[in-house]
């Protein structure tokens, strides 16, 4: 008797908000996730942490945290020796914009794919309730979609990779919506640039936007009331 698998897929893990709601819509659509945590440099280790925490109580298949310096670069607040800013929305691409990250990232994301035969990628951008990142953008999806399919021995042979970008259009409300309804404890999860002490620090257009969105629909952040 055959027993049926349930398809592979790979999860960028962030320990944000965005990404475990992408890691819960994937198992809810009977994938079994492999998670990837990129540790790039930045400001703190806590949202390491939480992607550690979310992973073991989503009991994925897999869980990979890979080191790639970023900080030898610089050129972000994220990376870099530059303060982040606060209390200071912009219609401009903000100082925590860090160069080419989501590309490197899913170009990571591509190789543990293959080595672990997965044909799903699922990450958390969204183009909606963003902070203005050139590679949070519906274009910047599809055109890694492309690079996908001509770069990867699986999508040569004709194995299809997919890029899912379940969040892309949605905004924030709506994406917590979506994940209370599948459970998610938001909690355990870490958006803030520059935390205090290990809590966020309320100011940051990270912290701004979740506090807002929470607040839209009558909730508390529930990363405040730890």
């Amino acid at each position: 008797m055959l027993i049926q698998m349930n398809p592979r897929a790979v999860i960028l893990l962030s320990g944000g908000l965005d990404s475990v709601t992408c890691l819960a819509i994937a198992q809810s659509q009977g994938f079994d996730p492999y998670c990837l945590t990129i540790q790039y440099g930045q400001r703190h280790q806590i949202e390491l942490d939480a992607a550690r925490s979310i992973a073991d109580k989503f009991q994925v298949a897999e869980h990979k945290i890979l080191p790639v310096d970023l900080t030898l670069f610089g050129g972000s607040a994220l990376t870099d020796n530059i303060e982040v800013p606060k209390d200071s929305p912009t219609t401009d691409i903000p100082v925590t914009y860090v160069p080419a990250r989501n590309t490197v990232m899913l170009s990571l994301a591509l190789a543990y794919a293959e080595t672990r035969l997965a044909n799903d990628i699922f990450v958390g951008v969204n183009a909606v309730d963003y902070s203005g990142y050139p590679d949070c953008r519906p274009e910047f999806i599809a055109a890694f979609q492309n690079l996908a399919q001509v770069a990867t021995k699986a999508g040569v042979e004709g194995n299809s990779l997919t890029i899912h970008a379940p969040l892309i259009e949605m905004t924030k409300p709506e994406i917590i919506q979506t994940g209370l309804e599948l459970g998610v404890d938001y909690g355990m999860t870490h958006s803030c640039y520059d935390p205090i002490n290990g809590r966020p620090c309320e100011h940051c257009d990270s912290c701004l936007i979740r506090i807002k969105a929470f607040a839209e629909l009558g909730m508390t952040d529930p990363a405040l009331l730890k």
